[in-house]
Formats: C-alpha cells, sequence, structure tokens
C-alpha cells in the first residue's frame, strides 16, 4: 500500500493503539488477519500503561503507520537495548494484513533505529512455536539466534496462556547502511 506516512506516537495514540495490538492478536477479530495468537492466548495484548511507559522511556520510539485520511493501520515499538535495536509491539490491522503495510513498516523502523541511535543490529523475541511468523522474519534478513527465554507465566500483562509449552526466541538482523 502507498500513500503511507510513518510517525512518532503521542499520548494522545495511547487508546487507538490499544485497540490496534489487540485487534491483531487476540480474540475472534484477530482471525481476520494471519498475525493472530488466539489460539495460544487468552487474556490482553497490551495497555494503556505499557504503551505509555514505552513512550516517557529514553530512546524508545513508538512508530505507527497511517493512510492518507490519519487513520492508524499498523504499529510497532523500537528502543535501544542494550546497543542493540529492539523491535516489538508489531501489529497491523487484521483485514490489512499480507498487503505490504507491514514490510513497509519494518522498513521505516530499521531506518529509524540505524538514523536515530546508530544500531548496527535490531533483536525481536517471537513465540517459539509460531513457525510462520518467525519465517516472515527470516524472509525480512532476521535470522534464529537460537537464544531461548521464558515466557513470563503467571503475568497477566503478557497474556493468559492456553498452553504450557511457551517460550521466545530471539532472533537477529544486521542493519547495513541500507536500513
Amino acid at each position: 500500500m502507498s500513500n503511507l506516512t510513518f510517525r512518532a506516537a503521542t499520548p494522545a495514540d495511547i487508546p487507538a493503539l490499544v485497540q490496534l495490538v489487540t485487534s491483531a492478536y487476540r480474540g475472534e477479530a484477530s482471525r481476520a488477519g494471519w498475525t493472530t495468537e488466539a489460539d495460544i492466548l487468552d487474556g490482553q495484548r497490551v495497555d494503556a500503561e505499557a504503551i505509555n511507559a514505552d513512550l516517557a522511556r529514553e530512546r524508545s520510539t513508538i512508530l505507527v503507520a497511517e493512510d492518507a485520511q490519519g487513520r492508524l493501520l499498523a504499529c510497532c515499538h523500537v528502543a535501544d537495548e542494550d546497543g542493540h535495536g529492539y523491535f516489538g509491539m508489531f501489529a497491523v490491522a487484521p483485514g490489512l494484513q499480507g498487503g505490504g503495510i507491514g514490510k513497509q513498516l519494518m522498513q521505516a523502523a530499521e531506518t529509524h533505529v540505524v538514523r536515530e541511535w546508530g544500531l548496527a543490529t535490531m533483536q525481536m523475541t517471537v513465540i517459539d512455536c509460531r513457525e510462520e511468523l518467525m519465517a516472515f522474519y527470516e524472509r525480512r534478513g532476521y535470522a534464529r539466534t537460537g537464544i531461548k527465554k521464558p515466557f513470563p507465566y503467571g503475568d497477566e500483562r503478557f497474556g493468559i496462556p492456553r498452553r504450557d509449552d511457551l517460550r521466545f526466541e530471539v532472533m537477529e538482523k544486521p542493519l547495513g547502511a541500507g536500513a
């Protein structure tokens, strides 16, 4: 999709961000897209408090993609974490997934991390049973590192697990001058 604009989110965007991220990952509405986590997690994906904390953090930006009418179509969170770019909270409106918006937003995020913070790599954590999602990121230059992190069972801020084998894997991409 062309005619997208990218900008840093503000506190005024928080309600729309909560709605967008929730619709992309949780509940029946998320099944319209391919990024749904409805079969592995219930509960919330993000809340206003967490988004506000990301907005207030140093070297942290929530990027949003909007159409020509100013409608929020996608978002992601990028930050400087331990000298690497961190990419998370990536969401595209379910009915628009697969149309290229996410790819454009990922490129904008990578460019932001290089331009604003001079970082040479981007990392993310992905639930390792989400093979189709990991394959999507691999097609975009991210590699599985083999580094596993535990899922925060018992912390409902991250959702309510529907299975007991969830864990994260760190994926990483080198960011060249073209990012």
